[in-house]
């Protein structure tokens, strides 16, 4: 490096406030070195430079993210962002989760239960030196004029008020949708439960339609789970309030988190969003403050990954990949995101891991 940038004190001076240090980085540290030197200032300004977040500011301005040639960054080679254990819908309990993801070889995962943050806590409780980097996640089901949305919190805060708000909120509603849905079920077609089944299912973490299908297949009122969803519970049309994909964005970044939309093409039931509707979506949701898109998802085709990512081009939205694990309640493995292996990642989703991991 040319000089004054050889100098020992100027370089522990300048490096250490980064996380990472690119070639890009070290042109700026001369740039502003040479910019001070002949000014007479001090070298020690270089730290407020940093502080301030100009070198950062400068490289958002010209699309710099991710890993630089030079860089000695590594990305995750495995990842699965979007998860579900017993907290919610999934089959497996948050310890099996991390049994299971590291089994599976993934090195970076997200819980993500449905209007839920608990089983986070439990696997921050379980991991040790060594086990695969795990970020906070939730997914939180709303609804506006326009139809539902599921939308993904990353990197929260789990004891910030606004996600606890959000979460105590929509623990609520799921609960007397529920309660709705049961008595639905007896008044439209006579289906009844023991009233012990009806306590277990009250007393799990965040009961949804998944576990009254369940019940519906045990008790010989349809075939099976899949048949009990799609010719019952979806039909029945329950209003019992909802969380606003606004509100809910809002809530995850008052609590430091990134809020992301998941599975986008993916409307109520079989609505697919395709073209202008998600445009249409996306731009409503970016003023809100919608940071990603999950474009990577294991239910998507090749083409639906390649619009979502143009779309996330188009709004400048980051990029994330998640499975939708839910164990035995969905035909889905862990880390079936929709990334073929060795895949090169896209430079969004780079700058996704680039804020969630240390």
């Amino acid at each position: 490096v040319p000089e004054p940038m050889t100098t020992a004190s100027n370089l522990l001076i300048c490096i250490p406030p980064f996380r990472k240090c690119s070639r890009f980085d070290l042109v700026l540290f001369y740039a502003f070195d040479k910019i001070f030197a002949s000014a007479n200032w001090p070298s020690c300004l270089f730290f407020v430079v940093d502080r301030w977040g100009i070198i950062a500011s400068l490289k958002q301005a010209y699309g710099i993210y991710g890993a630089q040639e030079g860089d000695s960054v590594t990305y995750p080679k495995k990842i699965d962002l979007h998860i579900h254990s017993t907290v919610s819908d999934g089959t497996d309990t948050p310890a099996e989760i991390l049994a299971f993801v590291k089994e599976a070889g993934i090195e970076l995962f997200a819980l993500a239960d449905h209007d839920a943050i608990k089983g986070c806590r439990l696997i921050r409780e379980c991991l040790t030196e060594g086990d695969p980097q795990f970020v906070t996640g939730a997914e939180f089901s709303c609804r506006d004029e326009d139809g539902q949305y599921h939308i993904l919190g990353y990197r929260y805060d789990p004891e910030a008020a606004p996600v606890q708000d959000l979460v105590a909120r929509a623990h609520g509603i799921r609960m007397n949708k529920v309660r709705a849905r049961l008595e639905m079920l007896e008044s439209e077609f006579g289906f009844t439960f023991p009233e012990e089944e009806i306590k277990k299912l009250l007393a799990r973490d965040n009961p949804g339609k998944p576990h009254i299908a369940n019940l519906m297949a045990k008790y010989g009122y349809a075939p099976s789970k899949d048949v009990a969803m799609k010719e019952y519970l979806n039909k029945l049309r329950v209003r019992k309030g909802y969380i606003r994909p606004e509100e809910a964005i809002s809530a995850i970044l008052a609590s430091g988190g990134i809020p992301v939309l998941a599975h986008p093409s993916y409307g109520n039931g079989d609505q697919l969003i395709l073209g202008e509707d998600m445009d249409r979506r996306l731009r409503t949701l970016k003023e809100f403050g919608l940071r990603g898109v999950e474009a990577f998802y294991s239910g998507f085709t090749a083409r639906l990954i390649r619009d979502m990512l143009a779309f996330a081009d188009r709004y400048d939205l980051l990029v994330t990949a998640g499975s939708d694990y839910h164990g035995r309640n969905k035909l889905v493995g862990l880390g079936e995101t929709g990334l073929e292996p060795g895949t090169e990642y896209p430079e969004r989703l780079c700058r996704f891991l680039d804020e969630i991991t240390p």
